[in-house]
């Protein structure tokens, strides 16, 4: 077998056993804390992780930093594309929406995060693209994901 293939089963088999993102949603820790934004926005990256997982792409990084201050959340691998995403994620009764929490200082800080990534590679010969997932929670519900491909 080959090791793509081995790699990508395996992806595939603990997508469909680590639900991150079929599990509802909880915002209060088991001693009745609540949690804090760090610890909701780590876990909307797991659980966009899991999604990716399941979607049959291959997790290549999680919270990337790179030597010039760049920062990517997901760095993944879709087939031949290379895959820089951001991962924000919101209440789901919020009135803004978590794609609008990219804005143009933030695509540069991803900008630099990937090419960092790039520069390590040695080449850039490869198709890559930035994209963002939203995640939007609601208490005791699954989260919903959105993949905005190609966001910018």
């Amino acid at each position: 077998m080959k090791r793509y293939g081995f790699t990508a089963l395996v992806a595939t088999i603990v997508g469909r056993f680590g639900r991150l993102h079929n599990r509802p949603y909880r915002s209060v820790a088991p001693d009745g804390t609540a949690y804090d934004r760090n610890w909701i926005g780590d876990y909307g990256e797991r659980a966009s992780a899991s999604w990716l997982r399941e979607s049959g792409h291959i997790l290549l990084a999680r919270n990337f930093k790179g030597r010039n201050g760049g920062e990517v959340d997901i760095i993944a691998r879709h087939g031949k594309l290379l895959l820089f995403i951001e991962v924000k994620t919101r209440n789901a009764n919020t009135k803004i929406r978590p794609f609008d929490a990219v804005n143009k200082e933030k695509q540069l800080l991803i900008e630099r995060g990937a090419n960092q990534w790039l520069k390590r590679l040695g080449s850039r010969d490869l198709p890559w693209r930035f994209d963002v997932i939203e995640v939007l929670v609601t208490e005791g519900r699954k989260p919903s994901i959105n993949h905005i491909k190609d966001a910018f």
